[in-house]
C-alpha cells in the first residue's frame, strides 16, 4: 500500500471517529508532541554539553602529552648536542681513525667517555647513549662505545637510511640475561662525521616509549592515547593495539582527515560514539591521537531519554483512557441532542430534545427545541403563503386583463383625437400608453440603456404638457453603451429628481444632459441639470440618505418635494437595485454647485462587448 493511500485511509478513519475520541486524540497530541520535542531537544542539549566537556578534557590530555614529549625531545637533543660538540670526544674518534687503539689513547680522551657515562647516570629520562664507530681499531667500552657489529644487532640499523627518530624497538644490544622484550624504546639516531672520512659512526640517544609517551601507557578507562608516525606506524599499549588499529583505519578512511594538522571531531557513527583529537608534533614527525569513548556518557543519556519517553507513552495511554471517559460523560447530553436531530431528519417534527442546563450544551438543547417550534410555525405560515400565492396569480391575471383594457381604451381615445385633428392630444396619449406599457411589462429586472432612455423620452413628453416652458433631453451616448444592461427604472427617477428639485423652481427652458462613457470595464452614465443646485452640506446629507443613513427630521424638512415625497428616496431605491444586481462596489454619486448644476453619476459594470465580425469568423 502506498504512503499516500495510507494517509488517505488514516484521514478517513479519523473523520469517522466520534467527537469524544477526536477530542481525546487532539488533547494527547497537544500535550505529547510539544513534550516529546522539548524532551528530545533538552537531551540533545545535554548531550552537546557532555561532548563539549569531554572535548575540553581530551584537549587538556593531548596538550599535556605534547608538552611532555617536547620536554623529553629537548633532553635528547641536548644530550646529542653535548656529545657531538665535545672536542675531546671528536679528537678521540679522529685518533681512532688514524690507527691508534683505544688502549693507547691519552687519558683526556678516555675522560670524555667517562663524562658521557656520568651524564646518562645523572639523567634518569635517558635510557641509553651509545656511540657506534666503524673501525677495526675500536675496542668496545660499554655502555658508551661500540663498533658496527653491535649496532647491527638493533632493528633500526637494518634499514637503507639510518638516522632520525625510531620508535617502538626492543633493545637487543644487551646481555641476554638483561633482555626485556616487553620494553619498547625510542631513539634519536645522528650520523657522526670525520673530515675526509665522511660518516664514521652513529650516535644513539634512547628513551623508553613509556618515558617519551607517558599517556600512551597510562590511559584511563575512557581515554586512549596513540602515536602515529609519518610512515603510518601506530604505537600504543599492548592492551589497546587492536583498538588503535581500528581507530587509525577509521580516520584514514575519512576524506577530510589531515594527519599533518591538529583536528578534533565527534563521530557517533563509529562502532561506538567516539571523540577524536589529533595533534601534529613536528619534532617527532608524527601525530598524537587522543580517543575518548563517549559510549557510556551518550548511552546513559539516551537510555534516560528513552525511559522518559517510555514513561510519557505509558502516561499517554492512561491519559487517553481517562480523557475519553471524561469527554464521553461531558458529551452525553450532546449525543442525546444528536439522536433527537436524527429523528427530526427522518421527518418527526414532534420530537423535543428535552436537554436543559446552564452550560453550552444545555443552551443548545433549549435553542434546538425553540427552533423546532419555529419550524412548525414556519411550515404553517408556508401553507398559508402558498394559498396567498395562488390568489396572487389570479390577481396578476386579472391585472393583465385590466392592462389590456386600459391600452384598448387609450387607443380608442387616440383615434378620436386624430379624427378631430387633435394631434397634440394623440401624441400625449401615445406617450402615456408607452409609459404604462413599459412600467407594467416587468418581465426582467434589467433593461438596456436604450430602452430606459426611450421611457425617459416618453416621460419628458408628458411632463412638458404641464409646464409653460420646455425641458429638452440632450444625449451623448455611444452605441456600445446603449446596449449595456442597467436596472429597470433607474434613469427615470434621476431625471424626475432633476425636474422637481432643480428645474421646476427656475421655470425656464432648459436641458437635461445624459452622457454615457466606458471606463476600465465600467459603464458610467451622467445625468446633469442646469437647475438651482445644492450646497456641499446638502449633497453630503443626500448621499447619506442614498446610502441608508437616514436623518428623517432634518432631511425631510430640507428636501421635501412639492408632492410630499422625500427627496432622495427614489435615488436610494436606484442605489439598492444596483447593489442587488451588480454588488456594493457600484452605485450612485452626486456632485452639485449651488445655483449652477447638479450631476448624478450612475456606475455599473460593463455587460456587453462588441464582437469584431472578422474575429468571430
Amino acid at each position: 500500500m502506498s504512503t499516500e493511500k495510507k494517509k488517505r485511509n488514516g484521514l478517513i478513519k479519523y473523520r469517522g471517529m466520534k467527537l469524544n475520541r477526536k477530542i481525546a486524540i487532539i488533547m494527547l497530541v497537544l500535550v505529547l508532541v510539544p513534550s516529546s520535542i522539548f524532551t528530545v531537544l533538552t537531551y540533545k542539549s545535554i548531550e552537546r554539553r557532555g561532548v563539549e566537556g569531554s572535548a575540553n578534557s581530551l584537549s587538556f590530555t593531548i596538550n599535556r602529552c605534547d608538552n611532555e614529549i617536547i620536554s623529553n625531545v629537548s633532553i635528547i637533543e641536548s644530550a646529542t648536542d653535548f656529545t657531538l660538540t665535545d672536542s675531546n670526544l671528536t679528537g678521540l674518534i679522529d685518533r681512532i681513525f688514524q690507527g691508534h687503539s683505544l688502549l693507547y689513547v691519552n687519558n683526556p680522551y678516555n675522560m670524555s667517555i667517562t663524562n658521557l657515562e656520568r651524564m646518562v647516570e645523572s639523567n634518569p629520562d635517558i635510557y641509553k647513549l651509545r656511540l657506534y664507530i666503524n673501525s677495526v681499531n675500536i675496542t668496545e667500552t660499554p655502555p658508551i662505545l661500540y663498533n658496527y657489529e653491535s649496532m647491527y644487532k638493533l632493528p633500526w640499523a637494518d634499514t637503507d637510511e639510518i638516522g632520525g627518530w625510531v620508535f617502538g624497538y626492543v633493545d637487543t644490544n644487551v646481555d641476554s640475561s638483561l633482555l626485556n622484550t616487553s620494553q619498547r624504546n625510542a631513539a634519536y639516531i645522528t650520523p657522526i662525521k670525520v673530515t675526509g672520512s665522511g660518516i664514521v659512526g652513529y650516535l644513539e640517544v634512547a628513551v623508553t616509549m613509556n618515558t617519551l609517551f607517558p599517556d600512551i601507557y597510562n590511559s584511563d578507562e575512557n581515554t586512549v592515547v596513540l602515536f602515529r608516525d609519518n610512515d603510518g606506524n601506530i604505537y600504543s599499549s599492548d592492551s589497546n593495539a587492536h583498538f588503535a588499529a581500528d581507530v587509525v583505519s577509521f580516520l584514514d578512511n575519512k576524506e577530510d582527515w589531515n594527519w599533518n594538522k591538529s583536528v578534533q571531531a565527534f563521530d557517533p557513527g563509529y562502532e561506538t560514539a567516539i571523540l577524536v583529537e589529533t595533534k601534529y608534533v613536528p619534532e617527532l614527525g608524527g601525530s598524537i591521537i587522543g580517543v575518548y569513548d563517549m559510549e557510556d556518557t551518550i548511552g546513559t543519556l539516551r537510555s534516560n531519554r528513552n525511559m522518559y519517553l517510555l514513561g510519557m507513552l505509558i502516561m499517554a495511554v492512561v491519559l487517553s483512557v481517562a480523557i475519553n471517559s471524561i469527554v464521553k460523560r461531558l458529551f452525553a447530553k450532546f449525543y442525546k441532542i444528536l439522536d433527537s436531530i436524527r429523528l427530526v431528519q427522518d421527518g418527526d417534527l414532534s420530537v423535543r430534545v428535552g436537554v436543559s442546563g446552564n452550560d453550552e450544551i444545555g443552551e443548545l438543547g433549549t435553542q434546538i427545541d425553540k427552533m423546532l417550534d419555529r419550524i412548525r410555525a414556519l411550515m404553517e405560515e408556508n401553507v398559508t403563503r402558498e394559498r396567498l400565492a395562488k390568489n396572487s396569480e389570479i390577481r396578476v391575471l386579472q391585472n393583465q386583463i385590466n392592462a389590456h383594457f386600459i391600452y384598448n381604451v387609450l387607443e380608442s381615445i387616440k383615434m378620436m383625437a386624430e379624427i378631430d385633428e387633435k394631434y397634440d392630444i394623440s401624441d400625449a396619449i401615445t406617450s402615456l400608453g408607452r409609459l404604462l406599457r413599459y412600467s407594467m411589462h416587468w418581465t426582467s429586472g434589467t433593461v438596456t440603456v436604450g430602452e430606459e432612455l426611450d421611457y425617459v423620452k416618453n416621460y419628458l413628453a408628458l411632463i412638458n404638457l404641464r409646464f409653460d416652458y420646455e425641458i429638452y433631453l440632450s444625449l451623448n451616448i455611444p452605441d456600445l453603451v446603449l446596449k449595456q444592461q442597467i436596472p429597470k427604472m433607474s434613469l427615470q427617477p434621476i431625471v424626475e429628481n432633476a425636474i422637481y428639485h432643480g428645474i421646476e423652481q427656475i421655470a425656464e427652458n432648459t436641458n437635461i444632459y445624459v452622457k454615457g462613457k466606458l471606463e476600465n470595464s465600467e459603464v458610467i452614465l451622467e445625468v446633469t441639470d442646469a437647475g438651482k443646485g445644492m450646497t456641499e452640506e446638502q449633497v453630503e446629507k443626500l448621499m447619506d440618505k442614498i446610502h441608508g443613513k437616514f436623518n428623517t427630521d432634518e432631511t425631510e424638512k430640507s428636501y421635501a418635494s412639492r408632492e410630499g415625497g422625500g427627496h432622495g428616496i427614489g435615488l436610494k431605491n436606484v442605489e439598492d437595485r444596483i447593489h442587488m444586481n451588480f454588488g456594493d462596489s457600484y452605485g450612485l454619486t452626486v456632485n452639485s454647485k449651488l445655483g449652477v448644476f447638479t450631476k448624478v453619476q450612475l456606475r455599473v459594470p460593463q455587460t456587453f462587448y462588441e464582437i469584431d465580425e472578422k474575429e468571430s469568423k
